[in-house]
């Protein structure tokens, strides 16, 4: 019993299958997940350690050299490089690409970073390990408030950050460009000289007093009371309340009477963030693996509409980026390529084939999109840039094999034999040959799949989904195709048609090319070789350039720019980009944008590589109303 036979005889299943193909079809492809590109494994890590008043040198050779050693002891390691600079190491930690599963890795890296610790020069801080180095954050909200200080903005991010994480497709969230506050106290040496005080003993003093200790616990009966005095400090008027005393004369005095307090931020700051040319807070989402993208962005959307209701006029949020919108218009292009196809596929088979046939073989199309889609749901693969394209390549090749099974049919028919026998005559006779072709085809993508190297498995899907959709317009060519043309094709079997003029000028050419057939090889092979010589001339790049509306602009300084200088160069630009958006005076251009000073920022696509803090650093990503604006 063969596939097509049980789908013709047993046409009512077969209807049913096919209705819950389309509705599981529908429904997986609401559901799928959707993300701009597909999960990618980095295989990078950092270790950065701190060694505040160092040298470069000096860091390299106490530090980043010691850092190197143990991690070369690492069996997966591929290869390790370092950048030291005043007062910062930072190795990079690169793993073998044949390695997919990192967290056991990560944990033996971290175990020897933590075996040479304790052998690093007094003043070194403990090494931070960062193997969160791949997360892309795809939504960068801009948080500025006119009016409002940094520690208000920090305080309002806080908030924000607790919503966002809320949200089903989030996995993290991070605040960048925070001023933390400090209180600075301000002494005069000679004042202390003539109290009998130092500096160090002032310091001491006042370590001693804010700390929170255990006062022990009593017991009440059956219950048991834990004691927690005071004497953190609270505000800055507590701190300059807090008494003194003389070590000789054992005189009390209170610290305001020798120091000047004040709340500030620290100075100078590692970070600052811009939006639009006004400081403000960038607040970076991560999405869950798996997750989809655009239910993701509807969400903080919604969330940003709601957040001008609760905070006061003058606090403003700005998508700087966001990464759902082109999800969702790769998606639409696809949906709309898809539409394309049907209606290209139709009007040609309809020109061509006839009524009948034209319909039949149009159907193959949706049919297949909605069988593949619930293939790779189930497959966990989700809607990205790679697996679109590969959907989309697939359509061209898919509609093949349902008009060979339907002309074949046709043919068949033509000749005499009934719907049903040649149905079971042409499946019999195709099958293997379609499978064959389609296997063939998919084989064409294998090497992409099989190459062990970060671009092979960040396009493994490309292979994948042609594949499925390849086979799955096989297995519908074998089993619906066959049914629907039993139960629609009609032929006159008694009318003999003479070939019409297209026919007959391809069987000339054909019998040219059979009777001279050793010219026709050596055109063949002259062809052929032409080709591959022509490969020289087409540009060699795999992936096509970028089509985001977007450009980065880095400022990178001398070695040693404090962030003040690197600050007021972002601004000269910043004002300029200002005045040209105000000039003008429409969406077209420069839409809006947000520098990072200090830093690379979050990675807010894969291909971004964030650098490391650095004061001498800044990065500017500008906006624009087209990819040519």
């Amino acid at each position: 019993m063969t596939l097509t036979r049980l789908a013709i005889e047993n046409n009512r299943v077969t209807w049913v299958v096919l209705a819950v193909i389309v509705l599981a079809g529908l429904q997986a492809f609401v559901n799928m997940p959707r993300a701009y590109d597909p999960g990618f494994i980095i295989r990078t890590a950092q270790v950065v350690t701190y060694f505040p008043g160092a040298a470069a040198e000096r860091v390299e050779a106490l530090v980043s050299s010691p850092i190197e050693e143990v991690v070369k002891e690492l069996p997966e390691l591929d290869f390790v490089q370092s950048e030291s600079r005043n007062g910062v190491s930072i190795v990079s930690v690169n793993i073998r690409e044949s390695y997919s599963e990192m967290r056991p890795i990560w944990d033996n890296l971290r175990r020897k970073i933590d075996s040479i610790a304790n052998e690093l020069p007094e003043g070194v801080s403990v090494p931070e390990v960062n193997d969160d180095f791949g997360d892309v954050y795809g939504i960068v909200v801009g948080l500025t408030g006119e009016g409002f200080t940094f520690s208000e903005l920090d305080m309002i991010a806080d908030e924000i950050k607790a919503v966002f994480l809320q949200i089903q497709d989030t996995a993290k969230v991070e605040i960048l460009g925070i001023q933390e506050e400090r209180v600075f106290v301000e002494y005069n040496n000679a004042r202390l000289a003539d109290l009998g005080l130092s500096p160090g003993l002032l310091t001491q003093i006042l370590e001693e007093r804010n700390i929170v200790v255990s006062g022990g616990s009593f017991k009440l009966g059956d219950e048991r009371i834990s004691l927690e005095p005071s004497g953190n400090f609270e505000s800055i008027e507590e701190i300059g309340e807090t008494l003194l005393r003389l070590p000789e004369t054992n005189q009390l005095f209170q610290l305001r009477d020798v120091a000047t307090l004040s709340r500030s931020y620290v100075d100078p700051p590692e970070e600052l963030v811009s939006i639009n040319g006004e400081p403000g807070i960038g607040i970076a989402i991560a999405m869950r693996e798996g997750g989809n993208n655009i239910e993701l962005g509807r969400a903080v959307k919604s969330a940003i509409a709601d957040f001008y209701d609760t905070y006061p006029i003058g606090i403003e949020f700005k998508l700087v980026n966001f990464s759902p919108q082109e999800v969702e218009d790769k998606v639409k292009g696809f949906v709309a390529n898809l539409m394309q196809a049907i209606g290209v596929v139709s009007v040609v088979m309809l020109a061509t084939l006839g009524l009948r046939t034209g319909l039949v073989v149009s159907s193959l199309i949706p049919i297949t999109m909605l069988l593949s889609i619930i293939v790779m749901s189930s497959l966990s693969i989700g809607l990205d840039q790679i697996s679109l394209a590969a959907l989309i390549i697939a359509l061209g090749m898919l509609v093949d094999n349902g008009i060979v099974m339907s002309e074949n049919i046709m043919v068949r028919m033509e000749k005499g034999q009934t719907s049903f026998d040649a149905a079971l005559s042409s499946s019999a006779e195709l099958r293997t040959p379609l499978l064959t072709a389609s296997l063939t085809t998919a084989a064409a993508f294998l090497p992409i799949y099989l190459a062990e190297s970060s671009v092979g498995e960040f396009t493994a899907s490309l292979f994948k989904v042609v594949t499925i959709t390849l086979l799955s317009s096989w297995v519908v060519s074998l089993t619906i195709i066959p049914l629907l043309c039993v139960l629609f094709l009609r032929v006159k079997t008694d009318v003999v048609t003479a070939p019409s003029k297209v026919e007959g000028l391809y069987r000339q050419a054909l019998n040219g090319l059979l009777r001279y057939r050793t010219v026709t090889l050596l055109l063949t092979a002259v062809v052929f070789v032409a080709a591959l010589r022509g490969f020289e001339f087409v540009p060699k790049l795999f992936f096509p350039p970028s089509d985001r509306s977007y450009f980065t602009v880095e400022f990178e300084l001398p070695t040693g720019t404090s962030i003040d200088k690197t600050q007021r160069i972002v601004t000269e630009v910043e004002q300029y980009l200002v005045q040209l958006k105000a000039s003008l005076n429409s969406d077209v251009g420069v839409r809006d944008w947000v520098t990072y000073v200090g830093s690379g920022g979050p990675r807010f696509v894969l291909s971004h590589n964030p650098v490391p803090p650095t004061p001498s650093f800044a990065l500017m990503v500008v906006n624009t109303s087209s990819s040519g604006a």
